[in-house]
C-alpha cells in the first residue's frame, strides 16, 4: 500500500500492545505510559468493530442484513480500480483521524494501543498499518485463565470457559506474528515485567528508540484513563510486584479441574505455537509436579484421548484458510448464518 508522509507520520507513531486478556497488559501500559515518550489509554477498541464492517470479516448478528451488507460491500471493493488496497485506504483514513486526534492531546512521541481484542483481528491491522510497532506480551496459560475465571467469573472456570476460550484463541495468532520475525516486532513476558523489569523496559525502549527511564517502573506517578477490564492490583502496587506469578500452582494442585480446561483450550494448540508462545507443552506442568531430583516426570509412549483430539484439531486447523477444507467450512458457515438468523 503506497501511503503519503502525512499518513507514515501516524503510522510511526503507533504502537500496539498485543496478549490476551489478564496477561499483565494493563501494568506494562502503565509503566510505558510513565515514560516521557509514550502515551497510553485504555483499550480504545478502534479496530476491532472496524474489521467487522463486512468486508473483512461479519458479525454474527447485527440491527440490518449483516450477511446481504458483507457481500454488498465485496461487490463494490471488487469494482475498485486498486481493488482490496482501496478498501483499505479507506479504513487508514479513518484510523488515521481518530489516532491523530488521540495523539494531538499529548506531547509524546508515541500512542500505545492496549486493546486485547486487537490480536483477534491482527492480520486485519497489519493490512491497515503494515510499519507500525507491536510488542507481544506472553504469561503461562494457566496464569492467563485463573486470572480471567477469577476477575470475572468468581473463579467459575467453566463458566469462563463457556463464555471465552481465550487460551485457544489468542496464543495460535500471537504465535503467528512472533514466528513472523519481522523487525518492528517485539516480545516480552509477563514473567520478565515483574521479576526483571529494569532488563524489560531497557529492551522495550530500545525497541521503540527512545530514553531508558528507570523512574518509569514507578508508573503510578503518571495518570492514565482506566478501562473495564483493567485489575485492581495495579492501581494498589506503586511498582511491578511478583505476587501473582506463580499464583495460580497451588489451586491447581489441589483442583484438577482448573488444568483439565486449559488442557481442553490447548487441544487445538500446536506444539510449535505453544513453543514459540514460549511455554512448551512438555514443560508447562513442572510447576505442579516433579520427579525424582527436581526433574520433571517422563512422559509416557501412550497416547491419551486428550492427545489424539488435540493432534486431530491442530491438524485440520494448520493453514486452514489456504486449505481445500477451509474454503469449504466458510461456506457451511455462511449457510448456517443464514438458516440460524432471526
Amino acid at each position: 500500500m503506497t501511503v503519503s508522509d502525512n499518513e507514515r507520520d501516524v503510522e510511526e507513531r503507533l504502537v500496539f500492545l498485543l496478549s490476551a486478556p489478564r496477561s499483565g497488559s494493563t501494568l506494562l501500559m502503565r509503566i510505558l505510559n510513565a515514560t516521557s515518550e509514550v502515551y497510553a489509554r485504555s483499550e480504545p477498541h478502534i479496530f476491532p468493530p472496524l474489521a467487522h464492517l463486512g468486508f473483512w470479516e461479519c458479525v454474527d448478528t447485527a440491527p440490518y442484513d449483516q450477511l446481504q451488507a458483507q457481500q454488498a460491500m465485496r461487490d463494490i471493493v471488487q469494482e475498485f480500480s486498486d481493488g482490496e488496497e482501496g478498501y483499505y485506504r479507506a479504513c487508514r483514513a479513518y484510523t488515521d483521524h481518530l489516532y491523530r486526534r488521540i495523539l494531538m492531546q499529548t506531547d509524546k512521541r508515541y500512542f500505545l494501543d492496549k486493546t486485547p481484542a486487537n490480536a483477534l483481528v491482527l492480520p486485519f491491522i497489519q493490512r491497515v498499518y503494515p510499519r507500525a510497532k507491536y510488542i507481544v506480551l506472553t504469561r503461562h496459560p494457566a496464569a492467563i485463565l485463573s486470572s480471567y475465571a477469577h476477575s470475572f467469573f468468581d473463579g467459575d472456570y467453566h463458566a469462563a470457559h463457556t463464555f471465552n476460550p481465550i487460551l485457544s484463541r489468542y496464543i495460535p495468532v500471537l504465535s503467528d506474528l512472533i514466528r513472523s520475525g519481522m523487525s518492528n516486532v517485539q516480545v516480552v513476558s509477563y514473567e520478565q515485567v515483574v521479576r526483571e523489569p529494569e532488563n524489560t523496559l531497557a529492551k522495550l525502549s530500545e525497541f521503540m528508540n527512545i530514553s531508558f527511564e528507570a523512574d518509569a517502573l514507578n508508573y503510578q506517578k503518571e495518570s492514565v484513563s482506566e478501562g473495564l477490564g483493567d485489575p485492581i492490583g495495579v492501581q494498589k502496587h506503586q511498582r511491578p510486584v511478583t505476587n501473582s506469578v506463580d499464583k495460580w500452582v497451588a489451586e491447581f494442585r489441589d483442583n484438577a479441574f482448573p488444568k483439565s480446561i486449559v488442557d481442553a483450550q490447548l487441544k487445538g494448540v500446536s506444539d510449535i505455537a505453544l513453543e514459540t508462545f514460549g511455554y512448551p507443552i512438555d514443560s508447562l506442568w513442572d510447576a505442579l509436579s516433579t520427579g525424582e531430583e527436581g526433574q520433571a516426570p517422563r512422559p509416557s509412549g501412550s497416547i491419551n484421548r486428550y492427545q489424539l483430539e488435540r493432534k486431530i484439531l491442530v491438524a485440520l486447523r494448520r493453514d486452514i484458510h489456504r486449505r481445500p477444507h477451509g474454503r469449504l467450512v466458510r461456506k457451511v458457515r455462511r449457510f448456517c448464518d443464514i438458516l440460524l438468523r432471526g
